[in-house]
């Protein structure tokens, strides 16, 4: 049958999509092993004996792997096993020097819980885990340095890495994005992983299926691979989803298999046959032993932790009044959280705290590509800035266009001190006020006759020539009531 023309209804389909994340840990040494890591080193020069796995060496447990793993299951509410052992999985890859990974099978050390998204419409979702297990990384096998030959850079093997492994509820690819969103989020805000999916340090596997609306089995589970952004991820899946619909409408077989996403394309292509668990051979891991983390242990890392994004998201809206809007970009970053609290620390103004932490100080971070930690105001700089302008002192203008740079150039003297230097404080005194407000409306006697006939949109003509007579100087409010009393005496 010809269905090259035929139009396809896609809305009658339902996508399955379960993530697999896997998060390149932050320690000073390799998961089982005391090998350094550092991405970006010369091909093969962190490396030992160990993580080679040359015969008659032994792994050792890295304590600080188990406390990462522990805190990212406590951020996501899940459970954390007492009791757990290593496993082998064994597989022959040429970056894989030992033959086989160290990882966890049957005791995963943490265990449901679940990440919260928020999907297109506002709404919140709480995506269910299945697991969070402690494994290594493979090498890395590298194909566009040589024209004949593949080359192994082994510097990776051995880094330790948990593996966020998500249910199958997250139904498109917008979805997928927001979870790996809040996922690098989380990871960020406990320092455990860097989150820079570019660099590898965050990579993510999509297991994809469709099937009818309403029908009770899932379809054939199709895993993409190699997608370097969380935009990538949201593109392989989106084209994914409506090739398998396509082909299932035109009458074709899908099979179980790994496909690889081509950035470029935008498309998906076949790798290999997809693996099972009876191809990995897993049986535990005999030179590790049992591990059992206590309640107190648990207790040790609870203290460890930072606020997390959710909680000052309350804080922020339900105790500080800020909107939602706020909330959420101010907590998107944990420095950045972290420096917005500074400033309150010296101005009970929230508001203006938001503001200029989103508009002015995150436009120059942006201008200048540098971190938050970098910026050279100190948060109670901003405040001096923001009490300036509650106190009529300074104009919100004046502050932002020429205060502000100036105290970036010289960050040691206060706002006052610098505003006096460019003459930017506002005049307040009444008798100078009265004049520009009288040369203002000197220059317009007609106007002041049609203002006073009821054309009260006049004031707006009034007041600008108040402040281009003042050069932005005059206090707009208390100009702006004298120059009311003045027009209707």
């Amino acid at each position: 049958m010809n269905t090259e023309n035929k139009e396809i209804d896609f809305d009658k389909y339902e996508t399955v999509i379960g993530l697999e994340v896997h998060a390149q840990l932050l320690t000073n040494t390799k998961a089982y092993c005391a090998d350094p890591y550092t991405y970006g080193a010369e091909p093969n020069t962190q490396i030992s004996p160990i993580s080679l796995g040359h015969p008659g060496t032994l792994p050792k447990h890295n304590k600080q792997v188990i406390v990462n793993a522990i805190k990212m299951g406590l951020a996501c509410e899940s459970n954390i096993a007492s009791h757990q052992y290593y496993a082998r999985k064994n597989y022959f890859y040429a970056d894989l020097p030992k033959g086989y990974q160290i990882t966890q099978d049957k005791t995963p050390i943490c265990t449901g819980g679940y990440i919260e998204i928020k999907t297109k419409d506002g709404q919140s979702k709480k995506i269910g885990l299945t697991r969070i297990h402690m494994e290594e990384d493979a090498g890395k096998s590298m194909h566009d340095q040589d024209v004949y030959d593949s080359l192994i850079d082994l510097n990776r093997a051995g880094v330790p890495l948990i593996e966020i492994v998500s249910e199958p509820e997250i139904k498109t690819g917008e979805e997928a994005y927001q979870y790996l969103s809040e996922v690098r989020k989380l990871v960020r805000y406990l320092d455990i992983c860097d989150g820079n999916m570019e660099e590898g340090s965050l990579r993510c596997d999509a297991n994809i299926s469709v099937m009818l609306k309403g029908a009770k089995e899932f379809g054939t589970k199709v895993e993409v691979k190699n997608m370097n952004s969380m935009r990538n991820v949201q593109r392989a899946i989106d084209f994914e989803v409506k090739r398998q619909i396509t082909a299932i409408e035109n009458g074709e077989t899908l099979y179980m298999e790994t496909r690889n996403f081509d950035a470029m394309k935008g498309i998906t292509l076949t790798m290999r046959s997809k693996e099972g668990a009876s191809d990995y051979r897993y049986f535990p891991e005999p030179d590790l032993p049992p591990l059992h983390i206590t309640p107190q242990f648990i207790e040790g890392v609870k203290e460890q932790m930072p606020e997390l994004p959710k909680t000052l998201y309350i804080k922020f809206t339900e105790n500080l009044g800020l909107s939602e809007y706020d909330a959420q970009i101010i907590t998107e970053n944990k420095d950045m959280a972290a420096y917005f609290e500074a400033i309150l620390k010296h101005t009970s103004n929230t508001k203006a705290a938001a503001n200029w932490l989103m508009v002015n100080i995150k436009g120059y971070l942006n201008d200048q590509a540098i971190h938050i930690n970098d910026f050279v105001l100190q948060p109670a700089k901003i405040a001096e800035i923001i009490a300036l302008i509650d106190g009529n002192k300074i104009s919100n203008s004046a502050a932002s266009q020429r205060l502000f740079p100036a105290m970036i150039e010289d960050h040691h003297k206060s706002a006052l001190q610098i505003a006096e230097a460019l003459n930017l404080l506002q005049e307040s005194n009444e008798d100078e006020l009265q004049k520009w407000i009288n040369d203002a409306l000197a220059k317009f006697p007609e106007k002041v006759l049609d203002y006073k006939a009821g054309k009260h949109n006049l004031l707006g003509l009034f007041m600008g020539e108040v402040m281009k007579a003042s050069k932005g100087k005059a206090d707009p409010k208390f100009a702006t009531q004298l120059l009311k009393e003045t027009l209707e005496k």
